[in-house]
Formats: C-alpha cells, sequence, structure tokens
C-alpha cells in the first residue's frame, strides 16, 4: 500500500515537472472557455429543458456538434448556461464570424466583450447574442408557457 503512495506520488510530481498537467488543466479550461453574462428576464426553453430567469453565465461546452454537408465544422456550437457553478442548461448557438457576420445579422450588434438579450417580434423567442473573441455568438430559446 505504501509503495503504490509512493508510485502514485512519484508520477504526480513527474507529471507536474515535465509540465503535463498544467496543459492538461489549460486545455480542459479553454474548451470550456467562458463566453460571458447574460440575465434572463422570463422562463425560457433551452435544449427542451426549462430554464429559469435568472443570471448566467454562457460558456462554450466540450460537446461536439456534427456539422452537415456544406456548413463549417465551426458554424455551430454548444453552451451552457452556468448558474452558481451549476449546469443549468444548454442550447446550440450559431457562430458568425468575419465580413458573414454584417451581411447575416440585421440590427446593431453587441459591442465587443458584450452580450445582448432580446425579446423577438411576437414574443415567443428571446434571442441571446454574444460577441466575444471576434466572433458573434446567436442563442435561440423558446418562451416558456409555464
Amino acid at each position: 500500500m505504501a509503495r503504490t503512495r509512493l508510485y502514485v506520488l512519484a508520477t504526480l510530481a513527474a507529471v507536474a515537472v515535465l509540465g503535463l498537467l498544467p496543459a492538461r488543466l489549460h486545455a480542459q479550461a479553454a474548451k470550456e472557455q467562458s463566453l460571458g453574462s447574460v440575465t434572463l428576464s422570463k422562463k425560457v426553453m433551452a435544449n427542451g429543458q426549462p430554464l429559469a430567469a435568472g443570471t448566467y453565465t454562457v460558456r462554450l461546452s466540450n460537446d461536439n456538434v456534427t456539422s452537415v454537408v456544406g456548413q463549417s465544422p465551426d458554424a455551430e456550437k454548444w453552451v451552457e448556461f452556468v448558474q452558481g457553478g451549476q449546469v443549468k442548461g444548454k442550447e446550440l448557438a450559431t457562430v458568425v464570424t468575419g465580413p458573414d457576420a454584417k451581411t447575416v445579422l440585421k440590427g446593431k450588434a453587441p459591442a465587443a466583450g458584450t452580450a445582448k438579450v432580446e425579446e423577438l417580434k411576437g414574443a415567443d423567442y428571446v434571442r441571446v447574442w454574444i460577441n466575444k473573441g471576434g466572433s458573434t455568438y446567436l442563442i435561440h430559446l423558446t418562451l416558456a408557457t409555464s
């Protein structure tokens, strides 16, 4: 038993010295990159699940998206709505970058590094716009009926 503990400690020390542990943790953090904070004023549905009104941190998820033929592999990303350190919901976000953003997006997008939440015409949907790192993330949520 003591020999096993020594082996584990020696392995952890070697990993730390070689810099592998921080790199792995850095890669995990990069995949769960925070996009910003948003406040939802009404209860919505995210991926078929209810998401209560409140303030959430929106971050990129580790979940993969299968792209469709003709679509860029980075055109959609799963995002998570996190509150109190717990994932409360997730939804697909459309990612628009570069000159495409000006041709696709109508209206004034949020300033770089900020987010905007708006109710769409007809009051059936909420659009969350997040402008982060040169990309615009569009998340469309359905208003919950109950």
